[in-house]
């Protein structure tokens, strides 16, 4: 079975969607209609500006999603999902690419789940840690013993889990967790503490903009990262989602999930490749591939 994966913030680089843009014209509308929803030129910004203008919130997520989502819909009848997932923000490109939000809705949700994120950063320091080598279960419990907050956000693939929260808390806990034998534990350079309790304040501004938004049933199940399990029922969808500004991204599991379904192919639809390495460190037998539009317009 085909499944689709979909990246989510760090994917970005310079130049982005030029390609597509230059490839198709269903593409050039896409992208104008983005310039004209966001109220500015995000392609400027996509095309020509530098790592560091793309590393602003309001146009890294917006960014990701359109490179995701434009490339989904020019792929045309090569694009075929039996089933589809997204890390983190790439949830929302999966789902515009399943055909449960439209592409407008999608990328206003989108931007308004950036600046609440945002905000959200900028009221306590806060942060992230990769932590390498130690079982979920032994970071979980470490996290668990710190005073503050901070917990497991990100479970990447079995022995890389990234932890969240508060900046003195994750620092006293990647001491702790080298002390108890972690390959490394290391702080991100990142905006906030995302998916964790710090990001309550976004989660409650965009659970008002996602339940004012018509959902319809996705044409293929989506394996959402709250419960790395397959869902098609709308409000499902719409309550995983608003929970998941708060709640960890079960990559390990949903991957594994997919794979126990009949997953036996999986292409990463966006830009880079992490995701593609990311499957193959959770299983190495699986097929993985990049999603390519071929030049076939004018």
């Amino acid at each position: 079975m085909n499944a689709y994966i979909f990246p989510g913030q760090g994917a970005q680089f310079s130049g982005m969607g030029l390609d597509l843009y230059e490839k198709s014209t269903e593409a050039q509308a896409l992208f104008e209609q983005a310039n004209e929803i966001l109220g500015f030129h995000i392609t400027d910004i996509m095309f020509e500006g530098t790592a560091e203008d793309l590393k602003q919130t309001k146009v890294t997520q917006p960014a990701i999603f359109l490179h995701s989502v434009i490339l989904a819909k020019t792929l045309g009848d090569q694009f075929k999902p039996e089933m589809v997932a997204g890390h983190s923000l790439g949830e929302f490109s999966a789902l515009v690419a399943a055909g449960a939000l439209t592409f407008k809705d999608g990328l206003k949700l989108v931007s308004q789940r950036a600046l609440a994120m945002q905000k959200a950063c900028e009221l306590t320091p806060s942060t992230m840690a990769a932590v390498l080598g130690l079982e979920d279960k032994v970071v979980e419990d470490i996290c668990a013993s710190i005073d503050g907050v901070v917990v497991a956000a990100n479970y990447n693939y079995p022995g890389q889990l990234v932890i969240s929260g508060e900046t003195e808390a994750v620092e006293k806990a990647c001491e702790a967790l080298k002390t108890a034998g972690a390959r490394r534990a290391l702080v991100l350079p990142v905006g906030g503490a995302f998916h964790s309790p710090m990001m309550e304040p976004a989660r409650e501004e965009l659970a008002t903009a996602i339940k004012n938004t018509t959902f319809s049933k996705p044409k293929c199940p989506i394996y959402q990262n709250v419960t790395a399990t397959a869902v098609t029922d709308e409000n499902e969808i719409k309550e995983n989602l608003i929970s998941q500004l708060t709640a960890p991204v079960r990559w390990t599991q949903t991957i594994q999930n997919m794979i126990a379904d009949g997953a036996t192919h999986f292409t990463e639809v966006g830009p880079g490749k992490v995701l593609q390495g990311l499957v193959k460190k959770i299983d190495k037998t699986a097929e993985t591939d990049s999603a390519i539009l071929e030049a076939k317009e004018a």
